[in-house]
């Protein structure tokens, strides 16, 4: 076991890989000698070399494509999007060929890629730099959504999906790849980003996609969250002094229904916190799912917590962002009723 953060666990799960499975390699812009803009893939062509771990234009269509057919004849590439406001130019390759590859050959070919990249806000990314859009992905057909919270789940992860026959985008919560952050930006925000880095195995290991985790058991409200927004969740909670059970689900496709299905049942209430825009996002679905499972079990309307319906502000990111604050009052309403 090693303490790590983030984005030494990603980095340890790639060297890993790299190390026991010779059809894996990894590319993208700036991963290679630089070692990626956040350091990801820091000293991976180093060890592995120059084959293993490379550079690529800046064409993220052409990444993608290349991906696919590197892994439609049996290799398992990793490439990364910079950042994930980058990767609409791939969208056409991840919908049209990657996620019906299968499918459409009847399984002869496949596309085990796993797409690694940096998501959401927190850092002062401006509009194009900011942005969620899980839920984009995990309306196509044939795509898994990854998105972990935390440096042991992050490596565990990242080896199930590289080790998975489909293909797989993974997002990387940038506001906490380096565990502690020091310094507040308004009152909100005061130790929820300040979790501590986690003990994670050196070694192979991995964490099943689709299964979610309950971080904090409770009696009157489940709060669903992934990504940054657990360590969110955990102070918003603690603000609303509360009893609620806080589910992490860790992966929105594949979504583990059952385990939000026997919370939302238990404790009748539900809000659901994400980063991304309200209107379209991924909570419309939670709550579907959830009014279409759990009705007769309900005692208040089911609660959304998100960004607003506005491109990601630079200058009023504190607002946009959703703090623990706005939990906290969410939190209240839903135990009003």
């Amino acid at each position: 076991m090693a303490t790590m953060n983030m984005i030494q666990a990603l980095n340890s799960a790639l060297d890993v890989m790299l190390e026991c499975d010779p059809d894996v390699l990894i590319f993208g812009e700036d991963v290679g000698y630089f070692g990626g803009v956040f350091r990801v893939t820091d000293k991976l062509q180093e060890k592995h070399g120059l084959t293993r771990c490379f550079d690529a234009p800046i064409s993220e269509g052409g990444i993608i494509a290349a991906a696919i057919g590197m892994g439609a004849y049996g290799l398992r590439p990793v490439p990364e999007i910079q950042f994930v406001d980058y990767i609409l130019p791939a969208f056409d390759q991840l919908v049209s060929e990657a996620a019906r590859l299968r499918y459409r050959s009847n399984g002869e070919f496949w596309a085990p890629i796993t797409v690694r990249s940096p998501y959401g806000g927190g850092i002062f990314g401006g509009q194009t730099h900011s942005q969620s859009p899980e839920a984009i992905f995990a309306h196509i057909t044939g795509l898994k959504t990854v998105i972990p919270s935390n440096p042991y789940d992050a490596k565990g992860m990242l080896i199930s999906a590289i080790e998975c026959n489909d293909p797989v985008i993974f997002m990387e919560p940038k506001r906490i790849y380096n565990g502690p952050f020091n310094g507040r930006h308004d009152q909100e925000l005061s130790t929820w980003a300040n979790h501590p880095n986690a003990d994670v195995p050196t070694g192979h290991y991995t964490v099943p996609l689709g299964q979610a985790a309950t971080v904090r058991e409770g009696r009157d409200v489940t709060v669903l969250a992934y990504g940054t927004m657990v360590h969110v969740a955990l102070e918003g909670i603690a603000e609303a002094g509360v009893d609620a059970e806080l589910i992490d689900l860790r992966s929105i496709v594949p979504l583990d229904i059952e385990a939000i299905v026997t919370s939302v049942q238990k404790t009748g209430r539900c809000v659901i916190l994400h980063e991304a825009s309200r209107f379209g996002g991924f909570g419309g679905e939670l709550s579907a799912l959830i009014q279409e499972r759990c009705f007769y079990h309900l005692k208040a309307p089911i609660g959304r917590v998100a960004g607003w319906d506005t491109p990601y502000p630079h200058a009023f990111e504190w607002d946009y962002f959703p703090g623990p604050g706005r939990l906290a009052r969410a939190l209240h309403a839903a135990m009003e009723h």
